[in-house]
């Protein structure tokens, strides 16, 4: 399975379908706005779009990797020395023989070896995929999360059943489903990397056994990247209740303020928002009331007055809509 160029692209290509998908999700939301949580706690605003645009820079990160790499090929005899090679022809430079065959041949020559290729190359490729998967499984778990809060609706699809005992349910059954095949793939490609290295002084046979199992792992991966797929297509954006939701926490804007505050050398900026907004929920007449008696330039009052947490969101909307600048968006 991994060695067959053509499952392995069909493998890489749906890598990069379901970045594509993350990708377009992303920057359909690029400027929908939401209250991000850093420990689970309301944090500085930013964008559905940019937080998708995170997956989707880390996720090319793996499937650049998986691009270059570069299969590992060996062929210097029983035990790596060339020693049957030698005794037959020793006329021949082996070395460079070896050399220009395997190349030849669109492999990595590995020089230095035992009876077998030391599967390093494998293990290496295997790290890359499971860290993919990984990276694959906090995207489930985020959009869960983003479900649950309700910042996406899930479209209702007639005939499907949410619930075996409660009708109205609409559960996020596939990006569940995704994160349990993408623990199960990881699980065995963690096993992988840590046993195929390892061979008993020249050779033993307990990779046999193992290697048989690799096509098992790229196989829960596959229907991983596919429930992904299909999870993403079933999403609507709740944009109302985002925009709900931040314009009742106008205690976002502390670090706007105080950052202002700063900016003309304010005593204690940090300590004065502390102990305004610390563990409370601020409302738009008090933030207003709150700015009105700060002693700063008035046209910066007026800036601040205008501020919403809904537009308190930086460069992310750009961040989002510009991230085809930042990766290599051919499919594999």
């Amino acid at each position: 399975f991994f060695f067959s160029s053509r499952r392995r692209h069909t493998r890489q290509r749906s890598v990069s379908w379901a970045r594509r998908c993350v990708q377009e999700t992303g920057y359909n939301m690029a400027g929908a706005s939401m209250m991000a949580r850093t420990h689970g706690q309301p944090a500085t605003p930013t964008t559905m779009g940019k937080e998708l645009a995170n997956y989707v820079y880390r996720i090319n990160d793996s499937v650049q990797e998986l691009r270059k790499f570069k299969t590992p090929g060996k062929f210097n005899g029983a035990v790596g020395n060339f020693n049957a090679h030698v005794v037959t022809c020793p006329q021949l430079d082996w070395i460079t023989i070896s050399k220009n065959f395997v190349e030849s041949l669109g492999l990595k020559w590995v020089p230095y070896s035992t009876q077998i290729e030391q599967h390093d190359g494998m293990a290496k490729i295997f790290n890359t995929i499971e860290r993919l998967n990984t990276i694959l499984i906090g995207l489930c778990r985020d959009i869960w999360m983003y479900t649950s809060y309700g910042y996406f609706k899930l479209k209702v699809i007639k005939g499907e059943v949410g619930s075996s005992t409660m009708p109205h349910k609409v559960n996020p059954i596939y990006f569940e489903n995704a994160e349990g095949n993408l623990g199960i793939a990881n699980a065995l490609f963690g096993h992988f990397s840590s046993k195929l290295p390892i061979s008993r002084m020249q050779r033993d046979l307990s990779d046999s056994t193992v290697i048989r199992n690799i096509g098992l792992a790229f196989g829960y991966s596959l229907v991983g990247y596919s429930s992904i797929m299909t999870g993403l297509k079933r999403l609507d954006i709740n944009q109302e209740g985002m925009l709900n939701e931040l314009d009742n926490h106008y205690e976002l804007l502390a670090e706007a303020v105080q950052t202002v505050m700063r900016r003309y050398k304010k005593d204690a900026p940090y300590e004065l928002l502390k102990d305004f907004t610390r563990g409370k929920e601020v409302k738009q007449a008090d933030y207003l009331s709150f700015v009105e008696n700060l002693d700063i330039p008035s046209d910066e009052k007026e800036k601040l007055k205008k501020l919403k947490p809904s537009l308190y969101i930086g460069t992310a909307k750009k961040l989002a809509q510009d991230i085809t600048k930042y990766i290599q968006c051919a499919i594999i």
